[in-house]
């Protein structure tokens, strides 16, 4: 499923009389706020869902895989999601 059928999902489970903008401002709406939730909390929990964290990754040595060449790889931060256990239930 992609952000458009997504729209098409929501707009269909708001009924009839909501319109493809609402359903796509809502779902804008909502990913924007669980971005500022992991930016200023480090994490958002959706009961029933899951929850959404900023993933730190330590400073390591890789390898240039088309040189061999050893390198460094800086730190970086990624964001990881864990499904809570009734959405893993459900599947």
């Amino acid at each position: 499923m992609n952000k458009a059928e997504l729209v098409e999902a929501i707009q269909g489970a708001l009924g009839k009389e909501a319109t493809k903008r609402a359903a796509e401002d809502a779902l804008s709406a909502v990913l924007d706020s669980i971005v500022k939730g992991i930016k200023s909390d480090q994490k958002v929990q959706i009961i029933g869902f899951g929850t959404f964290e900023v993933k730190h990754r330590a400073a390591r040595m890789g390898r240039n895989p088309k040189t061999g060449e050893a390198m460094q790889i800086a730190a970086s931060k990624s964001v990881g999601f864990k499904a809570s256990s009734s959405l893993k239930e459900s599947l």
